[in-house]
């Protein structure tokens, strides 16, 4: 693990990393990015045509360790800060995501409050929303809600971090269904929600034992990733067990049985990291490795161009199947943002979509413009 000496702030997690970053992270991260707006493009897509398509298949085989992956490499490199003063870890690892959380929720909700009115809604029904939304996460954006929350949690428990694991697999384990306490908060307020339980609580305890687990085994799993390289066949050959292990419990629906879904989302995320490993140095492991380091950036904005893309093809193609139409969408929603934020460089307008500005940064006053802007990375 790197010391306090050789790190810097990281644009895509707010996480700190190595001014020199791991290739294999990023190209981690740029393979669950792509599989999130996969699930989303895919799922939305089938929903509003009452059709399945071919990629739905990929999108269910991904679901064991989708976002466990994704947690568990946003604590990969929390050692380094988490014993950092409580300002200054507040403001890296809360202000941070706070900052961007409530600007793309206030970008969702103008961008569908059009759509909700015509729906029968009233800007009261919209603003009330809002309001929860600090509550509870909001659409696609429950990942960088959630993730404030897991850092905190660690750094309060870091002295007991195994009674802390033992607890955080207990609540994994446990059916925890709040469905029925949010349908009633809900309902009784009149919120306008398509979540279906509380996402604060149901998630925490679907998804903290990973980041927590990318915490307590980073040394182990670097060194997992470093012996993929000089073992490639014996990687290969735990690839395909894995492969065919995680492909026969989806498809006979007993994978996220309690206990099996914990094994496959580790196995899942493991999986993921020798993957990365060997691609790293491939050409497409460098694609990945450009989009990993920009994946929040990717995160925060892909449901525009998602819904771009499913509308106009819906419209200019719609004998196109539903399959190829959420593949389509799904490029097109993951380069798109990557573009923006290269326009947003380029011309040096917009850089609050993506970079904290100064006014939100409060552990320290910085020394120069280039340090007065932190990016959602």
């Amino acid at each position: 693990m790197m010391n306090d000496a050789n790190i810097s702030n990281s644009p895509a997690t707010g996480q700190t990393m190595s001014t020199d970053r791991v290739a294999w992270v990023d190209v981690a991260k740029g393979i669950c990015i792509i599989l999130v707006v996969m699930m989303h493009t895919t799922l939305g897509l089938e929903k509003s045509m009452g059709v399945t398509g071919w990629m739905h298949h990929l999108v269910e085989f991904a679901k064991p360790f989708r976002m466990p992956d994704f947690f568990m490499i946003s604590g990969l490199f929390l050692a380094a800060t988490i014993n950092r003063p409580w300002r200054l870890y507040l403001d890296r690892k809360v202000v941070h995501f706070f900052y961007f959380y409530l600007l793309w929720l206030i970008i969702q909700l103008a961008i569908k409050a059009p759509f909700q009115i015509s729906d029968g809604y009233t800007m009261m029904d919209v603003a009330r929303t809002g309001v929860v939304s600090l509550i509870q996460p909001f659409g696609t954006l429950w990942f960088i809600y959630m993730l404030p929350v897991f850092f905190v949690v660690t750094k309060l428990f870091r002295t007991a971090p195994w009674y802390l694991f033992a607890g955080a697999v207990t609540l994994q384990i446990l059916p925890v269904d709040t469905s029925h306490l949010w349908s009633q908060f809900a309902s009784q307020f009149g919120i306008i929600s398509v979540d279906g339980h509380w996402v604060l609580i149901d998630e925490f305890c679907s998804f903290y034992v990973y980041f927590l687990a990318g915490y307590l085994f980073a040394p182990w799993l670097f060194a997992l990733a470093e012996r993929a390289q000089n073992y490639v066949p014996t990687a290969l050959i735990g690839l395909a067990s894995w492969f065919l292990i995680n492909l026969g419990l989806v498809y006979f629906d007993i994978a996220k049985l309690p206990i099996i879904s914990l094994v496959l989302g580790g196995a899942g995320a493991v999986a993921i990291v020798t993957i990365a490993s060997l691609i790293s140095r491939l050409a497409v492991g460098k694609a990945l490795n450009y989009l990993g380091a920009h994946s929040i950036v990717v995160y925060l904005a892909f449901f525009i161009p998602m819904v771009v893309a499913r509308l106009g093809l819906s419209k200019l193609w719609p004998t196109l199947d539903v399959g190829t139409m959420a593949a389509v969408s799904t490029a097109f929603a993951v380069v798109t943002p990557l573009i923006g934020i290269a326009l947003i460089r380029r011309i040096g307008f917009g850089y609050f979509l993506f970079y904290r500005p100064a006014w939100a940064i409060l552990a320290s006053k910085p020394a120069s413009r280039r340090a007065s802007i932190q990016p959602a990375e």
